[in-house]
């Protein structure tokens, strides 16, 4: 069950939707009621390049870990 976000096209809320499936018809903007309401492409973790063990996070102000050797 994925949770989709969306932007509504009335009021401009964003907000996430639990989605059973993947047919996102019939989802409301939970401020205002708008049917008008698109999906939002979403970025949570994409790889950045290179050997493969690099991971870009989409604007999180997590702080980067490192390993040391024991």
């Amino acid at each position: 069950m994925p949770i989709f976000e969306f932007v509504c096209k009335d009021c401009e809320l964003v907000f996430e939707e639990l989605i059973f499936g993947f047919n996102t018809d019939g989802v409301l903007c939970p401020s205002c009621g708008g049917e008008q309401v698109r999906k939002k492409m979403s970025t949570f973790a994409s790889k950045s390049g290179g050997d493969g063990a690099s991971l870009s996070f989409g604007s999180s102000s997590a702080a980067s870990c490192s390993t040391g050797s024991l």
